[in-house]
């Protein structure tokens, strides 16, 4: 059972838990060992409350498929349960990161002291770059 939060929990049937052998650098024993863990959740057939499903599936990241699979790969640490115990975790974050609620941005207006100053400095600028120019013959 992976619990998101006091109300939401994911049973253990819904993930799907694989393990395979790490990329990667390594000795002679890395070659006979499958350590890494390939996680798999289908978020559309899942038990989450729809505003999970919802929000989960609007989420831009490369680790959800187009049709609605999570995938994440563990192959951090040597032993299968610490990378088990990982891939959970990244799994939990990622449904919590997208049920929390984004704060709309707000638009903000200049201060007229910042208006009068960009307009002193743009006058400036003017005054300095028609000085460059060649003297007028008259």
């Amino acid at each position: 059972m992976v619990t998101i939060s006091t109300h939401v929990s994911i049973p253990d049937e819904e993930i799907e838990l694989t393990a395979m052998r790490a990329q990667g650098a390594g000795g002679q024993h890395v070659n006979k060992v499958s350590s890494a863990i390939h996680l798999r959740f289908d978020i559309r057939a899942s038990s989450l409350p729809p505003f999970y499903k919802h929000r989960l599936l609007e989420v831009r990241d490369h680790r959800i498929s187009r049709e609605g699979v999570i995938i994440i790969k563990a192959q951090d640490s040597r032993s299968q349960e610490r990378n088990r115990a990982l891939a959970l975790e990244r799994l939990a974050d990622l449904i919590r990161q997208a049920a929390t609620p984004r704060i709309p941005r707000r638009p903000t207006t200049p201060t007229k002291g910042s208006k009068k100053r960009r307009l002193e400095d743009k006058s400036k600028r003017g005054q300095l770059k028609s000085l460059r120019s060649r003297p007028q013959e008259q």
